[in-house]
């Protein structure tokens, strides 16, 4: 187990534009479609902050998570455990099953994992410049 900071605060900032799309945006494309697409992202970027894995893994780890939570809700789950009327639990949970979230999802994880490719291919050409420029003869 490790900790990332870069991941940490990128979880961070997408956590508080969430809570955001929660608070202000209930309905329409950003509050029906956006904030599952950038809820998956910022539970990659959660799982990163702590955990050393190819991206990949983690962005798989965290779509299947996303599905288990959305086909839960074909099921009364909260209803099982009373929180039916508990506004953070349905907030979290959610309480209608949507092929479109699904989608949502899958979009979301590939975003991020386009977005970790290309700025894990922008640091190794950097590092790469960098050992290059070291070793460059002096005229």
């Amino acid at each position: 187990m490790t900790f990332n900071l870069r991941s940490f605060i990128i979880f961070i900032a997408l956590f508080l534009i969430e809570v955001c799309i929660a608070l202000f945006l209930k309905s329409g494309f950003i509050g029906f479609v956006y904030g599952d697409f950038l809820v998956v992202i910022m539970l990659f970027y959660f799982a990163k902050s702590f955990v050393r894995a190819k991206a990949l893994n983690i962005a798989m780890a965290v779509l299947i998570f996303a599905f288990i939570i959305e086909f839960l809700q074909l099921t009364n789950l909260l209803e099982l455990f009373g929180l039916e009327k508990n506004k953070l639990a349905n907030l979290i949970f959610g309480n209608t099953f949507g092929v479109t979230d699904l989608i949502a999802y899958s979009l979301g994880i590939i975003c991020v994992l386009i977005i970790e490719k290309k700025s894990n291919r922008k640091l190794i050409l950097s590092l790469f410049k960098l050992k290059t420029d070291f070793y460059q003869p002096i005229l």
